[in-house]
């Protein structure tokens, strides 16, 4: 279990040393083999209309005149140890974790990120609970009772809940339940350690948004796999052995079905602590999908770059913790 562990952390480690590397190239390498000088490229840093001095400024901070391996080296160097830029006799440090330096407002971009990482927090974890629990035993009964009646409508609403996108529904939850009915009215985000029932009200709208939509497809997997564990000869002989039908359903089939569960649950759930864009955007929820829009508004590179650099690294974290789980669930995953 140990060595697996450790091949699992090593390979998540070089992967996100992959992803810095193809981020790097996409904001530094790409503008220049399109044809972009090195004061085009200092332009994108900078406001409207810079001025001599600060082009320089700005083309000194970020090593545009130094070879690219010595960029991306700083790139990686400032993550861990921070960077210092100097305007004139001026010179302002950028804290570790430095994910950038936003030239046109003067702010680092970690605290700016930070301090909305608890909104993406609370909506992501928080929706991911309800359609893990409600997609899963959704799909269970449906399994156990195929074709049933309530098969039929159960697969009936996932098919709407994953055809429907989450912009429609969100606006269809904030129409109903906070401007028809006003039962949950003047959305925005509470802390949870200041009053924790007013931040799962303020929450109860996005959660059920995005339930609606991931759930749906976690049942019809569940479903799936169920259905195709459940015939399977070790069921079979499991309830010849005299095992109850419920071990034989959570400790035999279900456990089998988890794997793709699994699998998708680390990609969904990695991708909204990035920043679930839309979500955020039709709530009004001050997280980081929203930070991101306003930066791709403010064509604020080092913003975008920052989020890009955060998103990654929850994406790869939360699929090393799948394949962690996956050696709990299937012991036969410890030896690949």
């Amino acid at each position: 279990m140990l060595a697996y562990i450790i091949r699992r952390t090593f390979a998540a480690l070089v992967l996100l040393l992959v992803v810095s590397a193809v981020t790097f190239g996409i904001f530094f390498l790409l503008p220049r083999l399109a044809g972009e000088t090195t004061d085009q490229l200092a332009a994108q840093y900078i406001g409207k209309n810079p001025s001599p001095e600060a082009m320089e400024a700005i083309k000194k901070n970020l090593g545009f005149d130094q070879p690219l391996y010595v960029q991306f080296g700083r790139f990686i160097k400032q993550l861990f140890v921070g960077a210092q830029y100097k305007f004139g006799p001026d010179a302002t440090t950028c804290h570790v974790p430095c994910f950038g330096y936003s030239f046109k407002n003067h702010l680092e971009v970690w605290p700016e990120i930070s301090s909305r990482l608890p909104v993406t927090f609370s909506l992501a974890l928080g929706a991911a609970v309800l359609w893990l629990l409600s997609g899963v035993a959704t799909g269970v009964i449906s399994a156990l009772r195929p074709r049933s009646i309530f098969d039929r409508v159960s697969m009936g609403v996932a098919l709407a809940g994953v055809s429907l996108p989450i912009f429609f529904t969100g606006a269809l939850l904030l129409f109903l339940f906070s401007y028809q009915w006003p039962i949950f009215d003047n959305l925005h985000y509470v802390n949870f350690t200041d009053d924790p029932l007013s931040w799962a009200r303020n929450l109860i709208l996005p959660w059920v948004a995005l339930t609606f939509l991931y759930s749906a497809l976690y049942a019809r997997l569940t479903r799936a796999g169920m259905l195709e564990t459940m015939n399977e000869d070790y069921i079979r002989t499991a309830r010849a052995k005299g095992l109850m039908e419920r071990k034989v359903v959570v400790r035999h089939g279900l456990r089998a079905a988890l794997t793709p569960i699994l699998t998708i649950f680390g990609m969904d759930l990695g991708l909204l602590l990035g920043g679930a864009v839309i979500t955020e955007q039709v709530f009004s929820l001050q997280g980081v999908g929203f930070f991101a829009v306003k930066a791709i508004d403010d064509n604020d590179l080092p913003k975008i770059l920052g989020v890009t650099l955060v998103a990654a690294f929850f994406i790869v974290i939360c699929n090393l913790l799948v394949d962690l789980l996956y050696a709990a669930v299937d012991p036969r995953v410890r030896l690949s």
